[in-house]
């Protein structure tokens, strides 16, 4: 045997349904769609939350909740990421961007207080937490909000 005369094995594969061909292929005339209908006709498709011409749920239920077009919105880095920053003698948001700690230049960032913090360095941020600055400041640093 030869790659050449290789053939499938008896009954293996099945005849592909050739729909629409006369009333002797048992597919003629309506093709398997049954009678008259929306889903007879031809192009016919229906989304996934279509009811039919009825109001439709996402339209009949209220909306919820409210959204503060206010919010201010901040870039959080922990006390314990900014202690792989290295010795410098002061971190700003420049110098958080460059090290990947914020991923985006112009939007605030906000200094959380979670993990140890030993070194007197002053941070430069828009926002700190409580937590922070008592972290920052019992070991001789300066939280600088901007």
């Amino acid at each position: 045997m030869d790659l050449a005369h290789l053939t499938y094995a008896k009954n293996s594969r099945k005849k592909e349904k050739r729909l629409g061909r006369g009333p002797g292929s048992g597919w003629g005339k309506t093709a398997g769609k049954g009678a008259n209908g929306q889903r007879s006709r031809s192009g016919s498709k229906r989304r996934a939350w279509f009811e039919g011409g009825q109001m439709p749920i996402q339209r009949r239920l209220p909306k919820r909740g409210f959204t503060n077009i206010f919010r201010k919105e901040y870039q959080p880095v922990n006390l314990k990421d900014l202690a792989g920053v290295g010795d410098l003698d002061s971190i700003n948001p420049d110098i958080l961007y460059e090290k990947g700690l914020v991923s985006k230049k112009r939007m605030p960032i906000k200094i959380l207080g979670d993990g140890e913090w030993r070194k007197s360095i002053e941070i430069e941020a828009h926002a700190f937490s409580k937590s922070a600055v008592e972290k920052i400041e019992a070991a001789g640093g300066k939280a600088i909000v901007i």
